[in-house]
């Protein structure tokens, strides 16, 4: 059904409400493809009988959901999806995609024991001399491409168990495989996140440009025990990723 074909009704939700919802359906279904201007505010107005002011009431709720991105001279302009992750809980990325309807994928870029940098050596508590386990991957959203990350994950977990290979990696969450081979359950922890700037090498890990703004996680998840057990480094595109704190 094409936009122009919904009716606003007499049902108790304001009519902005709904100009806003019958929009943000036609996103959501394709019918405005990203970066593609969506109608005017006259439009709008003439197709539902409706005044300036109610439009331009559904219009900021599609700004503030994220959906459009109003800029002079070009209209409001659909934009690109961002993930949502709420800032209460540490989940795997697999488990923040599936929550979203969406498909997680991996691609790896390294993985083996390496030596840690002094920050991961700080955060798991590693003894000077440990070796732990490094894993570098891109991930992605419904085959989009999200983030980067690096993961280091202490190494007396594993006792005689191998650490999981390239393969899983590619397809499986890390807190799902320790939790099934280890029995260790990842029970929060602590994560930092600043803005930041691509610089050369993220630019062309991400395929943005160089200067263009990136968010990065800094994160120590913990065992229920409360024992260290992963430091990561995680970059996400700032186009496509954001943070949601709920109070």
């Amino acid at each position: 059904m094409k936009w122009t074909e919904h009716k606003i009704v007499a049902n108790g939700v304001p009519r902005w409400l709904q100009i806003a919802e019958i929009l943000r359906e036609a996103i959501e279904d394709g019918s405005f493809a990203v970066g593609q201007s969506i109608p005017t505010e006259a439009e709008i107005n003439k197709a539902f009988d409706v005044s300036r002011t109610t439009t331009r009431a559904a219009m900021q709720k599609l700004v503030q959901d994220g959906l459009i991105s109003r800029r002079a001279g070009l209209g409001s302009i659909v934009v690109d999806q961002k993930v949502d992750q709420p800032l209460h809980q540490i989940r795997s990325f697999s488990e923040d995609m599936e929550s979203r309807g969406m498909t997680a994928s991996y691609e790896v870029l390294s993985c083996g024991l390496t030596t840690a940098t002094p920050e991961a050596t700080h955060g798991l508590g590693l003894a000077s001399g440990d070796r732990p386990f490094h894993i570098e991957r891109l991930l992605k959203g419904n085959d989009r491409l999200i983030g980067y990350s690096q993961s280091f994950v202490r190494p007396d977990i594993f006792n005689s168990v191998a650490p999981p290979d390239a393969d899983f990696l590619s397809q499986g969450s890390l807190y799902d495989w320790i939790a099934t081979e280890l029995g260790i359950k990842i029970n929060g922890g602590v994560e930092f996140i600043e803005a930041g700037l691509a610089d050369a090498f993220l630019a062309k890990t991400l395929d943005v440009k160089e200067g263009d703004p990136v968010l990065v996680a800094h994160r120590t998840a913990q065992s229920e025990a409360g024992l260290p057990i992963e430091f990561a480094v995680i970059t996400y595109r700032a186009d496509r990723y954001r943070f949601r704190v709920e109070l």
